[in-house]
């Protein structure tokens, strides 16, 4: 399965955003790592297009930011891997997975 190029694109803009590829007892895993961001990024699922928001974090004060004070929020959208079996973000972590065959 192949990165999204939208989400390769945002991490070469971001030096925030991570992305890693694992490959796991025959799962293939696409892990994204939107960096500081508020509460947990929301993703939404339509027409195979993935729509992720985040709320970035305050850079003001030096520390954490609550959702009430982040300092905006960015939108991701990319194709979902026609090869995906699963898109879910968890303790932060956007994760597409696909089954090895």
């Amino acid at each position: 399965m192949e990165t999204p190029p939208e989400l390769e694109v945002a991490a070469g803009d971001n030096d925030e955003i991570r992305i890693a590829n694992r490959e796991y007892d025959g799962e293939h895993i696409i892990a994204v790592d939107f960096g500081p961001v508020v509460g947990e990024p929301s993703l939404d699922i339509v027409d195979g297009i993935a729509i992720v928001v985040i709320e970035r974090v305050s850079d003001e004060g030096g520390g954490l930011a609550t959702a009430s004070e982040s300092s905006g929020s960015d939108q991701f959208e990319f194709a979902i891997p026609t090869d995906a079996s699963d898109v879910t973000v968890n303790d932060g972590m956007l994760t597409i997975t696909s089954e090895q065959s």
